[in-house]
């Protein structure tokens, strides 16, 4: 882990999360290729930290990481991006990773150039992308190619690859270790002490919900190093974010199931199981059925579910 948040800006990956710990393993063995791949994730989940993460793992590290923002490019300006001059300086600049973040948000006319610059051909074929193409978007494709909002060949072409970064909601053991980098590496930007976080405050993180996700603990974190203070957290976490999941002792008896309890335990191992089959398989859906001893629609079924 220590390897892992050293090569990183943010500490998406300084995890005990066996999620996480998947996308690291899944990440490792697809930085090799030229594989496209599109990251799901809610806004705030690290969806552009683990793309610089995937491109600093490949051949292409030493080459430019470049971060196109789909909802506010022109079509004039995707399209001359993209043009197939031919020129090999031109072509040299995109011959790295090439993050075209939001891809949902891409208007039709800049979804068509993208479309061609990804056609089949030869790798040198004029007119063709060279770089590493990945893809982020917080909504749901397949709602989108349904809708007719989103071309459905671009679609399959961007997804060979898909992977869910978890929200912080669901990686809550994470929440001390993540807190813990904010508060160091805040209090070194902003030249403060390095405050402790107080058996109440850690409470209050564990127990909110962070719809903001990473992005909003870090500033929540930032907030405590420039005020020297934390007495805020417990009031300001302790609103409608605040989750409402708590154990039976907390909850009191009448909210406490232990169906419920069972259930969810169930689902959890079941996606662990299935995550580590995937990786086993370097997400060979139909290997990964044969070692569950599922069916392969029944394992589509299941991946849907969670996911």
């Amino acid at each position: 882990m220590t390897s892992l948040v050293s090569t990183m800006e943010s500490s998406f990956v300084a995890s005990i999360s066996p999620a996480v710990a998947m996308l690291e393993t899944v990440a490792s063995e697809i930085a090799g290729t030229s594989i496209p791949i599109l990251l799901l994730g809610e806004v705030g989940t690290g969806k552009e930290i683990f793309a610089r993460r995937i491109h600093d793992l490949s051949s292409r590290r030493d080459v430019r990481f470049m971060r196109v923002a789909c909802a506010s490019t022109t079509a004039e300006r995707f399209l001359g991006d993209f043009s197939p001059s031919g020129d090999v300086e031109v072509h040299g600049m995109f011959a790295g990773t090439l993050l075209l973040d939001e891809i949902s948000e891409l208007d039709a006319a800049c979804q068509r150039k993208l479309l061609y610059a990804l056609s089949e051909g030869r790798e040198n074929e004029r007119g063709r992308l060279p770089a590493r193409v990945i893809s982020t978007s917080r909504r749901n494709l397949d709602e989108e190619v349904r809708t007719g909002r989103f071309a459905s060949e671009l679609y399959y072409r961007l997804n060979p690859v898909c992977l869910r970064l978890p929200p912080l909601r669901e990686r809550k053991s994470d929440i001390p270790y993540l807190a813990e980098h904010f508060l160091v590496k805040q209090a070194a930007e902003l030249g403060r002490p390095l405050p402790r976080l107080t058996p109440a405050s850690l409470e209050s993180l564990i127990n909110y919900s962070w719809p903001g996700n990473i992005r909003e603990l870090e500033n929540v974190m930032k907030k405590i190093v420039a005020l020297n203070d934390q007495s805020f957290v417990s009031s300001e976490l302790a609103g409608p974010g605040t989750s409402s999941s708590r154990s039976g002792a907390e909850a009191g008896s009448e909210n406490y199931s232990l169906k419920a309890v069972a259930r969810a335990a169930s689902r959890e191992a079941e996606r662990d199981l299935i995550l580590k089959a995937l990786a086993r398989t370097r997400w060979n859906r139909k290997r990964a059925a044969q070692e569950l001893q599922v069916s392969y629609k029944s394992l589509l079924y299941k991946l849907k579910q969670i996911g």
